[in-house]
């Protein structure tokens, strides 16, 4: 067996990892997750006690983005070249949840250590789109 060391890729170079059907399926969940938000957000959460005008926006801009991203990522996983991009969909993908995530979980459980982590899912979807470009 052969230990990883300085060179060792993060993902082996011939690796299959990105797949189309991979792209697809975390566009289903992201887009699902970002639709069932949506419907909590405008029923169950506006009844909520602590909920204020600023955090149901929140909640909307979050579940938005998961719809967005969610869909990007259906019509990436059918481009013949970027569907297997190493970087690009899964950054997208990565980026979404926690960008999304992190603003349902400040909403949800007023977590104040999801705040800083937010951002860091936002660079790391736009790092995605801008990936596309190349």
């Amino acid at each position: 067996m052969a230990f990883p060391n300085s060179s060792t890729p993060l993902l082996p170079r011939d690796s299959n990892f990105v797949t189309p059907s991979l792209l697809w399926k975390s566009g289903a969940i992201l887009a699902t997750v970002g639709m069932l938000a949506g419907a909590f957000g405008s029923h169950a959460l506006k009844r909520r006690t602590g909920i204020t005008p600023e955090s149901l926006s929140a909640w909307v801009t979050a579940s938005h983005y998961a719809i967005f991203n969610g869909l990007a990522l259906f019509v990436i996983s059918m481009h013949p070249r970027f569907s297997t991009h190493k970087f690009a969909g899964p950054a997208i993908a990565g980026g979404g949840f926690v960008f999304s995530g992190t603003i349902m979980a400040l909403v949800l459980w007023k977590l104040k250590f999801f705040g800083p982590i937010t951002p860091l899912g936002g660079i790391t979807m736009i790092a995605g789109y801008i990936a596309l470009a190349f």
